[in-house]
């Protein structure tokens, strides 16, 4: 097979909410560039990339997967991402190795709640994005009201470049406002688009939106402005206007906007639009990371003959072959056998196998080059986020951060002997997962497993059933608090212990200082002389993070604070690594509960779109939960109610708010941010953690 040259790549993420058609139409352009003989369907459970049980059955995407196809001599990289929102880490993990999105629309809906979230993912990594109208065959589609909504809610530089022709089930085809041609088809499922002149009823309106195309275009090219100017629009030419369009769309600053049935023979006219106006991994830029030895900033460019760099993004336990690490290649090639540096962990790794994927099938590959994507098979210690490089050429890139879950359940295997069994399943699942994460309660010793939402932990829970064959009981849902302080305070951490011979001695004297939301932790050591000697500072530090990952006054973990170890006294014969440890710990809970401790809740962001003689019982209920109210708006004959809500109080949420909709209201949930619990909830929740302890 001919190597593809960097300038043919296009690395694509199909972005959208839950149930606008991003599956569907990656299905499409499968079909349509010859890697599937027929187009899948979602609800049929036949689609190439929702490949796992889950997916079938659910009719919808979890796990994000990548395809490759090719389309008039370039090779696209798609990546499928799931538009739920318990799955986001999928599209955020995906933005960042990407180099252009197709972002999917329901005509029907216009822009909605997840839209706005993958919107702001791709805005985060720099993605520039094209926009594609789906479903405005059906009844219920509109074009230009899906516009409108994404003007109002995303950007007022969506700038259609298609316009459709006929309006919804009598579509047939689009008017392309480059080349100013219509391009027809007689059924959706036709082999190809029939070029022709464009409807003498819709050439007023093609003018009109063609002028506003090449007045945002030339914005980007001061020569084609001051000709725009100067001798009107006739005097740019398609081609020119083709280019100063990509320029416009690479850097950001205009979204160009099709629409059409994303099953159809239209897709052909998107798939242009990807290969024309994307960007290429070149197009896309340099590289930065970090010298792993002097810290300094050094850059990589997008090249064969530079140096190896680039990101681990996705890891999955693929039943056939093992661990799959999915891998971007910024720079360099990467070879199957050769030895790389993980410049995340500094440990070295041998490549044995590389392989191309079609979401679940895979094709052996001899190299990954710059810009390609493709999955090591194998790969043993490295995990989402991680930089491989050339062994004599390290660079560290930027990591993927996560959101912390705030779900919580308790499980257990159903019997003793799936105990180990499920111990491994759990730590398989969070190597694939970086928002799933497993700990063992110190109070009761149950194994607690953390995820974004209900959903994406009853499916780990199911996964864990299929795949591992493991069944497993699992407790209710419980809400991850965190515990902080509000003022700063010292105090003392002191152990001392006598029993004949070698006692144990450890003083240290601590600060805390509360930190913004989301700064972490922060250990400052300002011991000056050797009151505290300089080889036992290290076990304060791991004495408190013990301390602090079992909480002080509730027994969750304490968050967002600075711990400054300022002084101390030791005891030349019994002080020890494990004295000071204990003192760290010690001082920890004596400064935590003199610096004004709180508890910390998870306030969800709810999204509740209902008709308009449901919004009395909605707002009710949600203000019953303690929800904040903050806006009402239209949206496509209906209501939208966003709120800001404790996630204690939204658990089984979605049953009732069907129950109080006659099924006719849904709602999507993400973290918004962390707040404090009102004194009467911080109570009661101390209350019940002391009468857990004391069962």
């Amino acid at each position: 097979m001919a190597k593809t040259d960097i300038n043919d790549f296009r690395n694509i993420g199909i972005i959208a909410h839950i149930d606008a058609g991003k599956t569907t139409t990656t299905e499409g352009i499968l079909y349509r560039t010859g890697l599937s003989h027929k187009i899948g369907a979602v609800h049929e459970g036949e689609t190439t990339t929702d490949w796992m049980e889950q997916e079938r059955e659910r009719g919808i995407t979890i796990v994000a997967a990548s395809v490759t196809c090719f389309w008039k001599g370039k090779q696209i990289n798609i990546i499928d991402t799931p538009g739920h929102v318990d799955f986001t880490v999928e599209v955020e993990r995906s933005m960042r190795v990407l180099d252009g999105a197709v972002v999917v629309f329901d005509g029907k809906s216009g822009v909605e709640a997840q839209t706005e979230t993958v919107w702001r993912q791709a805005t985060k990594y720099g993605v520039p994005r094209l926009c594609f109208i789906n479903k405005i065959n059906q009844i219920g589609g509109d074009f230009y009201k899906s516009l409108e909504s994404i003007h109002a809610r995303l950007s007022k530089k969506a700038i259609p470049v298609h316009l459709p022709i006929g309006f919804e089930k009598d579509i047939n085809g689009i008017v392309d406002l480059v080349e100013m041609k219509a391009y027809t088809y007689k059924e959706f499922a036709d082999k190809e688009l029939i070029e022709g002149e464009i409807p003498a009823d819709m050439l007023e309106k093609a003018k009109n939106a063609r002028s506003l195309l090449v007045e945002n275009a030339v914005e980007a090219d001061d020569e084609l402005m001051m000709r725009f100017l100067e001798e009107g629009e006739d005097s740019i030419t398609n081609e020119e206007l083709k280019v100063a369009l990509r320029k416009a769309v690479i850097s950001g600053d205009i979204y160009l906007v099709s629409g059409g049935d994303g099953r159809g023979v239209i897709v052909e006219a998107l798939l242009d639009l990807m290969v024309d106006y994307l960007p290429s991994p070149i197009d896309a830029g340099t590289i930065w990371g970090e010298d792993t030895k002097s810290g300094d900033k050094i850059s990589r460019e997008p090249d064969d003959g530079e140096p190896l760099s680039g990101l681990a993004f996705k890891l999955t336990n693929d039943p056939f072959v093992g661990k799959l690490c999915y891998f971007r290649v910024y720079s360099g090639v990467l070879k199957t056998g050769s030895y790389v540096l993980n410049s995340s962990t500094g440990e070295k790794e041998r490549v044995g196998r590389l392989v191309r994927l079609r979401a679940d099938k895979r094709e052996d590959i001899d190299e990954i080059r710059a810009g390609d994507i493709a999955a090591i098979v194998g790969i043993k210690g490295t995990t989402t986020g991680n930089t491989l490089c050339d062994v004599a050429k390290p660079i560290l890139l930027e990591n993927i951060t996560f959101a912390e879950p705030p779900v919580a359940i308790a499980i257990e295997p159903k019997t003793k002997q799936d105990q180990e069994k499920m111990s491994l399943a759990l730590q398989r699942l969070a190597e694939e997962d970086p928002t799933f994460k497993v700990a063992t309660d110190p109070e009761t010793a149950q194994t607690i497993i953390r995820g974004m939402g209900e959903l994406h932990l009853e499916i780990l829970v199911d996964r864990m059933k299929r795949e591992f064959k493991v069944e497993a009981n699992i407790g209710a849902p419980q809400v991850a608090y965190r515990e902080t302080v509000k003022k700063t305070a010292e105090a003392q951490g002191k152990f001392v212990r006598q029993s004949g011979g070698r006692g144990q001695y450890g003083d240290v004297h601590l600060r805390i200082e509360p930190l913004e939301s989301g700064a972490g932790f922060e250990f400052v050591d300002e011991i000056k002389g050797g009151v505290v000697p300089q080889e036992y500072r290290p076990a304060v530090r791991s004495g408190i993070e013990e301390a602090m990952s079992s909480g002080v006054i509730a027994g969750y973990p304490v968050v967002d604070v600075k711990v400054t170890l300022f002084d101390g006294t030791y005891h030349d014969v019994d002080s020890s690594e494990m004295s000071f440890k204990i003192a760290g710990s010690i001082g920890l809970q004596n400064v935590v509960k003199v610096a004004a401790p709180i508890i910390m809740e998870p306030i969800m962001k709810v999204t509740v779109t209902t008709p308009e003689e449901f919004m009395g019982d909605v707002i009710g209920d949600l203000n019953s939960r303690r929800g904040r109210i903050e806006s009402m708006e239209d949206a496509y004959g209906a209501k939208e109610v966003i709120a800001f809500v404790p996630l204690g109080n939204m658990f089984g949420y979605t049953t009732d708010l069907r129950s109080m909709s006659q099924g006719r209201a849904n709602s999507v949930m993400e973290l918004d941010h962390y707040a404090e619990v009102p004194p009467n909830v911080a109570e009661e929740i101390i209350s019940k953690r002391g009468k857990k302890s004391e069962e």
